[in-house]
């Protein structure tokens, strides 16, 4: 299985970036989506979550209160993650994630996983 996440980047608190990660070697339509992301000395964390139909998604609204969109594109194999309204606390390493039938919110129950994007957001 590789996930490959793009989209990262530096950004101006109040700006927006859209996250993408491309999935093989795995049947993209029976595998949920995650997209966690860590900052420096923090625990990884869930940001949002779908399933594999898209008709069911999850989102941390301590984290994302309204401001990000998770999506997915079965046909293309790849999952996107919408981020507007930035802030300075939204800087952390941006992961993808697929685990097998439905959504859940803890990092342990995804066993695979991509090499992370690296969101950082300017005051």
């Amino acid at each position: 299985v590789q996930l490959q996440a793009s989209g990262g980047g530096l950004v101006q608190a109040g700006g927006s970036l859209s996250l993408s990660c491309a999935a093989s070697g795995l049947t993209f339509g029976n595998v949920a989506m995650g997209w966690f992301r860590q900052a420096p000395g923090k625990e990884r964390e869930i940001v949002a979550a779908i399933s594999w139909s898209g008709g069911t998604t999850y989102y941390a609204d301590s984290v994302v209160k309204g401001r990000f969109t998770i999506s997915r594109d079965n046909a293309k194999n790849t999952v996107y993650l919408q981020m507007n309204s930035l802030k300075p606390e939204d800087t952390a390493v941006h992961y993808c994630a697929a685990r097998q039938l439905v959504i859940t919110t803890a990092p342990v129950d995804y066993p695979d996983w991509g090499q992370g994007t690296l969101v950082t957001v300017s005051s």
